[in-house]
């Protein structure tokens, strides 16, 4: 055959690798309000960088009757490209071609995907849409590989999972797996069975968007990392998520001249905290005016709103924050907020991400629900996390910082760094008015006037105890900071420590406590 036979039949195989689907599908598709997994792929990755491994890919299953369709690529995508001129692996599944559903020739195209994106050291990012295991193939079989190679990868490359339709039975365990999650509103799903099982099996209504919608999986599960509102917004956050990682946990992540001055002072800082210590203030505020042009990359927005978690620059630096939120529940850390943060922290630490948490924390979650939900042992995820973080760590406390929740949010015998306090800071193992009431109950209860003995009390303790100067006596504060100066005292900080080299004792590994 000459080579112009030989490149006509290259044209015509490429043509049916990039059609797989029938038009009726790819046109329902577009019906739907959705793009086909191929023109999301295109619109993800750098224009003409895009290379796609495993094209021609068959199933090899003959039985009931689909020895009659075997589409090349077996409704999956696979292979690497550029975003902002930076590698990254994918794998999207095409619900086009068998409703998206995975059978062993496209589990064993996910497993070779991830193994050389392992190699390569670079992000991967999987684009779900499907209808999970291809009943046709039996083919949960290769579920097992596949997590195998999602937890080998843990902590090696970034792995992002965006749910672009519906994700469900074994398929959800691939996402939960992955560093993040981001779902699309009113488009994606994810659950273990669907409602139509449910209702056989517990006699329970409910639509597939109240059980597994993205407002259920971000606020309620907290499964749900990121929720975008449209398919465009999803590969946008994917991108900007990807901007704050390194390549894998060899690497820092990229420096970014963000065009903000390192120096620069916030004077409007100094009215952020309200002079009643049981009035709230914004969190989200503060964070704004102290970060690089004040944009922060909230994650789980949506879910244990008490705790605040995302990304944002300093200088250039990429950062993790971890912040209360004392317009929710004050900010007392509850079981969600503890295991949102744990999390956090360690998924930072994986990608050599520093971190800083802002404290204003009056305490753990009291109560009866929170004791039977576990707080003991969610809470203890948080310190193991912190401890176990060998990321540059800075500690700032803002106002409140109590007891062992101030310890969850980073001390300085947890392993920080760095510890600046503001003039508002109260250091201390308890509120005043508690302390009062242990220490001096009885004199108070003697008094002709109890509530002016109480009152000066409560004056005496917080002059001695309730001032951040106390803790800086006890060396619990490295400074004690004037609140304009934030901003640039944390750039140089991170500065300094940005080479910092932290190890452990030997061990095979420790044993948080899930």
């Amino acid at each position: 055959m000459a080579m112009q036979e030989k490149l006509k039949l290259l044209d015509e195989m490429e043509r049916m690798a990039l059609m797989p689907g029938t038009r009726e599908r790819v046109e329902k598709q577009h019906a739907s309000g959705r793009f086909t997994a191929r023109e999301r792929v295109d619109m993800f990755f750098d224009k003409g960088t895009f290379v796609e491994t495993a094209m021609y890919a068959q199933h090899q299953c003959s039985d009931f009757g689909m020895d009659d369709y075997r589409p090349y690529g077996d409704g999956l995508i696979t292979g690497f490209g550029e975003v902002n001129g930076r590698l990254v692996y994918i794998y999207a599944m095409d619900v086009t071609v068998y409703g998206g559903s995975l059978g062993h020739t496209t589990q064993e195209k996910l497993n070779r995907l991830l193994a050389e994106a392992r190699e390569a050291k670079a992000p991967v990012v999987g684009l779900w849409d499907g209808g999970g295991g291809r009943i046709q193939e039996g083919s949960s079989y290769g579920f097992d590989h596949f997590f195998a190679q999602n937890i080998k990868s843990s902590g090696v490359v970034p792995q992002i999972s965006v749910i672009m339709g519906n994700c469900a039975g074994g398929s959800v365990y691939s996402p939960a797996l992955t560093d993040f999650i981001i779902m699309v509103e009113g488009m994606s799903n994810m659950f273990i069975t669907g409602p139509a099982v449910i209702k056989r099996v517990t006699g329970e209504d409910v639509t597939m968007e109240d059980l597994g919608g993205a407002k259920t999986q971000s606020e309620i599960s907290g499964v749900c990392d990121l929720v975008a509102k449209d398919e465009a917004d999803a590969f946008r956050m994917t991108k900007e998520l990807l901007g704050f990682l390194p390549q894998n946990y060899l690497e820092n992540p990229p420096v970014v001249d963000t065009g903000d001055d390192p120096e620069r002072s916030e004077d409007a800082l100094l009215d952020m905290i309200p002079e009643n210590p049981r009035r709230p203030f914004n969190m989200h505020k503060l964070i704004g005016m102290v970060v690089d042009n004040g944009d922060f990359f909230e994650v789980k927005a949506g879910f244990a709103r008490n705790m605040i978690t995302g990304f944002a620059r300093l200088g250039g630096y990429s950062v993790g924050i971890v912040a209360n939120n004392p317009r929710v529940n004050a900010g007392a850390i509850d079981s969600d907020a503890s295991d949102k943060a744990a999390r956090f922290f360690r998924t930072c630490d994986c990608y050599n991400v520093p971190l800083i948490t802002l404290v204003d924390v009056p305490g753990y979650m009291p109560g009866v629900a929170e004791e039977h939900k576990g707080i003991i042992r969610h809470g203890a995820k948080m310190l193991y996390g912190y401890v176990e973080a060998t990321v540059p760590k800075i500690c700032v406390v803002i106002r409140k910082a109590y007891g062992g929740s101030y310890t969850a949010m980073g001390t300085k015998t947890m392993g920080a760094d760095y510890t600046l306090a503001w003039p508002t800071a109260e250091i201390a193992l308890m509120g005043a008015e508690g302390a009062v009431q242990i220490l001096y109950g009885k004199e108070i209860k003697a008094a002709e006037d109890p509530e002016a003995v109480r009152e000066k009390k409560r004056e005496e303790y917080m002059q001695k105890y309730g001032t951040p100067y106390y803790g800086a006596s006890r060396m619990i504060a490295d400074v004690v900071i004037r609140p304009q100066e934030t901003r640039p005292l944390l750039i140089r900080a991170l500065k300094l420590l940005k080479d910092k080299k932290k190890s452990f004792p030997a061990r095979k590994h420790g044993n948080i406590p899930l």
